[in-house]
């Protein structure tokens, strides 16, 4: 076996039942690959589900349930149970490109050097969306040009990133203590480039993330984040995370300032809820991200008020 998919899932029916078929259908043979599903104890049906599609249909789909404090705990349990020397992780709303393991597989075979790959996660609103970039590569906007093949712990996005499973162990996994939303995967590859393993990109490892997020949701999840941002902080003490991680004096400030004034903000956030189309009219997306910005900054600030190692998510 060459590599252990591992999935953390919780309650996402809906979405396994595309993106389990997707994995099944992989140009690297079913003998090679696992399918780990880190499965929070979902209420949904998961459990049966995975009974179905499993046994003779791919006897390589394991169901790992347990009672898991987030996606960090999930994903951690994934990797021990892992049995192959390459883990590759995603998550129960990403639909893999055909040849998204073999590609991840080679990246690791050709090199004796100690490397991540993270591939290209695109993102879709709908399995229309989906099924459209899929045939057609000109609708794509990959976050990374084709032509970068080395990356910061800043994009080890845990949607598409595989780790030789050694590594992973050799710098404890994941921290469990990320229980909310938000940068536990980058904190991870924070970790692993400190230990000298390099981030390599492979633009052609393509995988669709299939999770449209509403502008409230959004913003309760950008204010969790923030409060992560410290946590991360917090543990490492480095000026290249603030940096890079938008916690800085001017950030803060301004956040003051935009905060002091209510009427502006109010009516920063009432466009940001407006037409989502860029191409048609720019400033609902300026407001909308500038909104983002002020619940992430929020978050940091609720997260700095509070004692060192008592962070709250």
């Amino acid at each position: 076996m060459k590599i252990s998919v591992v999935m953390p899932t919780y309650n996402r029916l809906t979405t396994l039942r595309e993106v389990l078929p997707s994995l099944r259908a992989q140009t690297l043979d079913a003998g090679e690959y696992e399918i780990v599903v880190a499965d929070s104890n979902s209420s949904d049906g998961t459990a049966e589900y995975l009974a179905q599609f499993g046994g003779e249909q791919h006897p390589r789909v394991r169901h790992v349930p347990g009672g898991y404090s987030g996606r960090a705990a999930a994903r951690n349990a994934g990797i021990a149970a892992a049995q192959a020397p390459v883990v590759l992780f995603t998550d129960a709303d990403i639909i893999a490109s055909p040849d998204l393991l073999e590609r991840h597989a080679a990246g690791h075979a050709e090199t004796t050097a100690r490397v991540a790959i993270v591939g290209c996660e695109l993102q879709v609103g709908t399995l229309d969306e989906y099924r459209a970039q899929r045939d057609d590569p000109s609708l794509r906007k990959p976050l990374h040009p084709s032509t970068r093949r080395r990356l910061s712990w800043l994009y080890f996005l845990t949607g598409n990133a595989s780790v030789r499973r050694e590594d992973l162990l050799a710098v404890g996994g994941f921290d469990e203590d990320f229980t909310g939303y938000g940068h536990e995967d980058l904190e991870l590859g924070y970790r692993l480039q400190k230990a000298g393993v390099e981030l390599r990109y492979d633009p052609l490892a393509i995988n669709y993330h299939w999770h449209p997020v509403g502008y409230e949701e959004q913003k309760s999840k950008m204010e969790l984040a923030g409060v992560s941002t410290v946590r991360f902080y917090r543990k490492h003490r480095d000026i290249a995370v603030m940096a890079n991680l938008g916690m800085t004096p001017v950030s803060l400030a301004l956040h003051s300032l935009l905060a002091a004034a209510g009427p502006m903000r109010r009516a920063i956030e009432r466009a940001g809820a407006g037409e989502r189309s860029p191409r048609k009219n720019t400033w609902p997306f300026i407001a909308r991200q500038i909104a983002y910005q002020y619940y992430y900054l929020n978050g940091v600030k609720r997260a700095l008020r509070e004692p060192d190692g008592a962070t709250s998510h």
